[in-house]
């Protein structure tokens, strides 16, 4: 007997249209006059020229030194950009960073309040600085360059000691994390050279170690003494300095013996689909372990011998990929897709302080020589995430994954019973990239759950604020999560960690590509992931968006009330796309909700992080075709807030900054009367900057989006839809029959 399945419906993309939309608002309030920001500037230009001609020569290469220039709250976006400004001053923006600023004048006679906006580092030679200090006080106003001072609040040079970040150790020797405000081509034409010379005149060591390069910047690592570090930051084109953190790894939040009873028998079938490309970077494997029907357990050159607790958390891992959490009540499933298992780890991080870089470097070496489709990284560093400044490991990463196709799912760290008050708590590096799937752990796979204790917690960066991007089932003390143990006797080993919530997450993902095959890309099996996760009403900062789907039926089909839509699109910079939501000719009865989620992958600016993201979606919902409050005047229907509504974890300063535009993950539901909604549709519009300016991209951004629209008392709205929309929108036919629970 056939069970009817209500597939979920593709073809999205033939619902859209390109529309015309004109922009542009009103002219612009301005805080200052002129005369007032110039007046307010001269003794800050001065000032900061006097700080920067302190500094020692040999600390600014090329005479090139670094100063502050932060902009009025009210000129953030790309278009109040002051790029005539810089042109004047033969200076460059090398990077910025978000900053609260109460200025001392709003527009309009508002009262000041403290606002974020943005600080721009700017490079130059002292030489245009001090030229700058001289000629200020006679500028005129008559051009753009000199006009853009009233977008400016304050300049300023900035205090070498505030680039330390964290506690550094008060005595011995130490690897220090080095950010410099330097791409490949400058550190290495000069930069490092430079830096080198700095060091060796003061008599300390010069050897530098690992270095990465992503946006503008070069993450360096030396050894240092603790009394050197205070001299160090005196060199101009440091950005940041920091005590090398440790790796974090292999910290199940729960320790247990294997469970021997019951040991589940492996599967006697090969991956569903042994054409997904899975990468796990990890502890490894067992070369003879039973799993390795399924792993291939892969050594990278130059590897001390592996430890047996990272075998164990390696293979917990990877057990996690292919079988979820293991119930010893059923037969195991079958895997969904085969892993190449890539053990990253060696010896000890307290051993080796190094480390850090070591792993990312075997692990960046790999995805820069292969693309896989799905990655999965239970590890990084030990280091909560810092708002004004982007970390090695996630400016490498997020640069990877951005030009690829590869969905990659991150576990956020176990440190979310750290000190909320100092954000110890908050989620740990790399889970902050943008490019990739943040996942935390709740405490239970069954229908009451929250979050585990020990998962980090959200906010993430602004972009990116929504991390972790969902939740997943990770374990706790009470109701353990269940691996296969490194033992090859089959015996179960209990645990808890994101390392395992993120896996297990994966796995779905690969039960998707392995059902649809190629009819669905990676982009939208991650919306489809965040799309159909479980409502719930604890804080997102706590859970992201909730809980992962249960089920691969619970994401692939639908109920007889509900339609679900996958669109592949592309847009084009500056051009707007109409997303039809697909309606019943014959209307809806009583409530209606509808859910959306878009997803987009872009490049990234690690040396902005404010401005991190250089894609942005503006998407305007549009209820009813037939609405238009201002009448005549108007070309388009009304709109309504769909996306970055308020008490989405969003403050105040937020929805000011216009926060949302840059988020490339959005999920947001309404509720309405079917009497309200005449062919709904989004119009999508996309936004670029580079480096927090206007910019004008030739390519086309690729998203995925997907819309469910539920209406209880139409119990046949699946098959209107189907019927009305036959020619446009299909069926997606899995490759393989979707297992329907019972």
């Amino acid at each position: 007997l056939m069970v009817k399945q209500n597939l979920l419906l593709g073809k999205g993309e033939r619902l859209t249209s390109d529309v015309l939309v004109k922009s542009g608002g009103a002219p612009k309030d301005n805080p200052y006059t002129f005369q007032e920001a110039r007046n307010r500037l001269v003794p800050m230009v001065q000032n900061a020229t006097r700080m920067v001609d302190t500094l020692p020569d040999d600390a600014c290469p090329n005479d090139e030194a670094i100063i502050s220039i932060t902009l009025n709250p009210e000129y953030i976006a790309k278009s109040y950009y002051p790029f005539e400004l810089l042109q004047k001053l033969g200076a460059e923006v090398v990077g910025s960073k978000p900053k609260n600023v109460t200025p001392d004048k709003r527009s309009r006679d508002r009262a000041p309040s403290e606002m974020i906006t943005t600080e721009l580092y700017a490079k130059g030679s002292r030489a245009a600085f001090r030229r700058w200090a001289d000629e200020l006080p006679r500028w005129s106003g008559t051009s753009k360059a000199e006009n853009a001072l009233i977008s400016i609040e304050d300049v300023e040079a900035p205090n070498p000691l505030d680039k330390i970040k964290g506690n550094i150790p008060t005595k011995g020797m130490f690897p220090l994390e080095i950010v410099l405000h330097a791409d490949e081509i400058e550190a290495q034409t000069y930069l490092l050279g430079s830096f080198r010379e700095f060091l060796e005149h003061r008599e300390y060591q010069a050897d530098f170690g690992r270095r990465f390069y992503a946006g503008g910047l070069c993450f360096l690592e030396i050894e240092t003494e603790a009394s050197w570090v205070s001299e160090i930051t005196e060199f101009s084109m440091i950005r940041a300095v920091r005590e090398m953190p440790s790796l974090r790894v292999l910290r199940p939040t729960i320790r247990a013996t294997s469970i021997q009873s019951n040991s589940p028998d492996l599967p006697d079938l090969p991956a569903v689909d042994s054409n997904i490309r899975v990468a796990v970077f990890d502890g490894g494997v067992p070369l003879d372990h039973p799993i390795t029907q399924w792993v291939s357990p892969l050594e990278l050159p130059s590897m001390l011998p592996a430890r047996p607790e990272y075998l164990l958390h390696g293979t917990s891992v990877s057990s996690a990929l292919l079988f979820g959490h293991i119930d010893p009540r059923n037969s195991l499933p079958q895997p969904y897709a085969n892993i190449d298992h890539y053990r990253v780890l060696d010896d000890s991080p307290s051993e080796n302080p190094h480390k850090l870089y070591e792993v990312l470097e075997r692990i960046d070496g790999v995805l820069s020589s292969q693309e896989y489709d799905f990655v999965n990284l239970s590890l990084g560093p030990r280091l909560a995430i810092d708002d004004d400044d982007i970390h090695a490991w996630t400016a490498v990463l997020d640069d990877r994954f951005s030009r690829t196709q590869t969905l990659a799912a991150i576990a956020v760290g176990n440190d979310g019973e750290g000190d909320a008050e100092l954000g110890f708590n908050r989620i740990q590096v790399p889970a902050d990239c943008v490019n990739a799937i943040a996942v935390g752990a709740c405490d239970s796979p069954d229908d009451v759950w929250e979050r585990a204790p020990y998962s980090s917690v959200g906010p993430g960066r602004s972009p990116g604020l929504i991390k972790p991007d969902l939740v997943e089932f990770g374990g706790s003390i009470e109701r353990p999560f269940l691996t296969l143990s490194n033992e090859h006797d089959g015996a179960l080993h209990p645990t808890a960690g994101t390392s395992f919530a993120a896996p297990s997450l994966l796995r779905l993902g690969t039960g998707i590509r392995a059902h649809f095959g190629n009819s669905i890309n990676n982009l939208a099996i991650r919306t489809l992931l965040v799309h159909t996760v479980e409502q719930t009403d604890l804080d997102c900062n706590e859970v992201g968006r909730g809980r992962a789907a249960r089920k691969l039926e619970d994401i692939t089909l639908c109920d007889d009330d509900t339609i679900r839509v996958v669109y592949q699109g592309e847009i084009s910079p500056a051009k707007y796309v109409r997303a039809a939501v697909p309606f019943p000719l014959s209307g809806l009865d009583g409530m209606v909700t509808i859910t959306a989620t878009i997803c987009y992958k872009c490049i990234t600016d690690p040396h902005h992080p404010g401005n991190y993201t250089r894609a942005g979606l503006e998407i305007s919902f549009r209820p009813n075709d037939e609405k238009f409050s201002r009448g005549k005047k108007q070309l388009h229907p009304d709109t309504r807030t769909f996306f970055g509504s308020a008490g989405a974890g969003t403050t105040e300063s937020e929805l000011r900054r216009d926060a949302w535009k840059w988020e490339n993950s959005l999920h947001s539901s309404v509720t309405m009367p079917a009497s309200s909604l005449q062919n709904p549709c989004f119009d999508i519009h996309y936004n670029a900057r580079m480096e927090g300016r206007n910019a004008a991209p030739s390519q086309k951004l690729p998203y995925a989006m997907v819309i469910t629209v539920k209406a209880k008392k139409v119990t046949d709205l699946y098959d209107q839809i189907v019927r009305d929309y036959a020619t446009i929108i299909e069926p997606i036919r899995p490759i393989l029959e979707i297992p329907i629970s019972t």
